[in-house]
This record gives C-alpha cells, sequence and structure tokens, in this order.
C-alpha cells in the first residue's frame, strides 16, 4: 500500500511535504520492526547502538564523548544507557589508568555475544524487507544526504 493510502492522505502543499512525511513514517514503521527484535533481548535501540559503537573500538576504551560523537540518538541520556549496559553486565566502566578525569568504557564477553546475535537477527530482518536493489539503495541513500546537508 503506499504513503497516501496509508495516511489517508492525498493533498499536500508540495511533493517535497509529502517525501518528508513518507521519510518520518517510513521510519517510524521500520523502528516499530526493529525495536520487536531488542525487546526479546531486554535491551532498546539506544543499548544496542552503544554496544556496536563500544564493541567497534573493542579491544580499546571508548570515552562516553567519543560514543555521543557518533550515536545514532544523541538525544538520550548517555549516562543511563550505559548504567543500564553495565548492570547488565555488557558494558565495563573504569577510570583512565593515564587520566583520572577521564572514563573508560568497555564491552564485555557478554556484550559481544549479546551484540553479535542482534546483530544476527537484524540482519535477517532486513534480509526480509530488502526491497530495493543495490542501485536504488544507493541513490536513495545519496538523496538522503543531500537532503541532511542541503547540496
Amino acid at each position: 500500500m503506499n504513503f497516501e493510502d496509508q495516511i489517508q492522505q492525498t493533498s499536500f502543499r508540495n511533493n517535497f511535504i509529502k517525501a518528508i512525511l513518507n521519510l518520518k513514517y517510513t521510519a517510524s514503521w521500520y523502528n516499530a520492526m526493529e525495536v520487536e527484535v531488542f525487546k526479546k533481548h531486554g535491551i532498546l535501540a539506544q543499548h544496542f547502538n552503544v554496544l556496536r559503537i563500544v564493541k567497534g573500538a573493542s579491544p580499546d576504551p571508548v570515552s562516553p564523548g567519543k560514543i555521543l560523537e557518533v550515536m545514532l540518538d544523541s538525544g538520550r541520556d548517555l549516562t543511563r544507557l550505559v548504567d543500564k549496559l553495565v548492570k547488565l553486565g555488557l558494558l565495563s566502566r573504569s577510570t583512565c589508568p593515564s587520566n583520572r578525569r577521564k572514563v573508560d568504557i568497555n564491552i564485555t564477553e557478554e556484550g559481544v555475544k549479546l551484540t553479535d546475535a542482534v546483530s544476527a537477527e537484524i540482519n535477517d530482518f532486513v534480509d526480509g524487507i530488502a526491497s530495493l536493489n543495490d542501485e536504488e539503495s544507493k541513490q536513495l541513500s545519496a538523496l538522503l544526504d543531500k537532503l541532511r546537508n542541503g547540496n
């Protein structure tokens, strides 16, 4: 079903507004589908994002500032996200030995296992909904970059 039928609206101020609304609607649909995977593992999408960032830097520790720089959803309270992941035994937090004002965050073995398991489920999910070919996917990504960067 197309976007207009889904939201039961056929008139838009212009096609750009229609595209923006379709983007928001599609992102919400995707997030709702993805959240089911995270829910099974007792985490949120933001937790998974933090786990992937820390795992990507492993075995080197990551500072909270570095995580915030690259998070997909940087509006969340990183301290609370990390606190929960530490409590679950998925991350560890320690004082940097060379700079006592700095915090080092590392992923635990359990964190690696969970990140790998969730990644596999997300990959299966994405493969199941993939309806764009490689060229269309590149074009969509380029258009989204253009929208964000204004050029």
